[in-house]
């Protein structure tokens, strides 16, 4: 199994455009492959229609499914979803037709005016799961600079991160995604948006802190290999 990180420019304006655009990147994948793409990467923030990049989402979800079980790939990608009057950022794991795991943002970028627009999840409802014998956790974005979080997700084979994140800090997101990796011995999946103003910067990084990044690449790869995570454990014991 591949581990895959997308990387690629979102259009605010034109949603099925930015559907096409994934649905042609994991159509280069192969089978039984974990992806992940950038945050919010159908509709862009659209703090100016809200509704429709709601409704969207709505619509794309069957679209994915689909995607997801031709492909037999896992597929994880951030969608507005709306919530009585009420909006939320959250996370989708799409796993061979299915949506098997969602996950609210609780922590948001109020630089970006996140808070605003969006009702805060609660990391109270973070969970480690399972998917055919992996078990993953998830960080949101900005949800990355708090190590409390890191802490939670101890013992996960991979951390997917899913991002918008700025280029002005581009360097605080690949050292906080590496050592991520490395503190909780784990592999870290990060997927940022390569729009003007976003760092790009998605890559895979190991549980030894070997990455694999390249700014001009949409799909991004590494194959999983689980002895890596029971050797660094075993050899660096910190109780993971």
């Amino acid at each position: 199994m591949n581990l895959v990180a997308l990387q690629f420019q979102t259009d605010d304006t034109n949603y099925k455009a930015n559907l096409d655009k994934l649905v042609s990147l994991v159509n280069k994948a192969q089978e039984e492959d974990f992806i992940v793409a950038p945050e919010l990467c159908l509709t862009g923030y659209s703090y100016d229609h809200l509704k429709d990049a709601a409704n969207f989402s709505i619509d794309a979800i069957d679209t994915i499914k689909k995607l997801s079980k031709n492909k037999k790939i896992s597929l994880t990608l951030t969608l507005f979803n709306k919530l009585s009057n009420k909006f939320t950022n959250t996370l989708h794991i799409f796993h061979k037709g299915q949506i098997v795991y969602t996950q609210d943002k609780s922590m948001l970028f109020t630089l970006n005016d996140e808070d605003k627009y969006f009702q805060a999840g609660n990391t109270d409802d973070f969970k480690i799961i399972e998917i055919d014998g992996l078990t993953i956790a998830s960080l949101i974005c900005f949800e990355l600079r708090f190590l409390n979080l890191w802490e939670k997700f101890k013992g996960a084979d991979i951390i997917i991160v899913p991002s918008m994140w700025g280029i002005l800090r581009k360097q605080n997101f690949e050292s906080l995604t590496n050592s991520l990796a490395i503190m909780n011995q784990c592999y870290v999946v990060a997927s940022d948006s390569s729009n003007d103003t976003m760092a790009s910067s998605s890559g895979i990084i190991t549980p030894f802190g070997d990455e694999v990044r390249d700014d001009n690449k949409e799909l991004i790869s590494m194959l999983y290999d689980k002895k890596e995570i029971r050797k660094m454990r075993r050899y660096l014991n910190i109780g993971i």
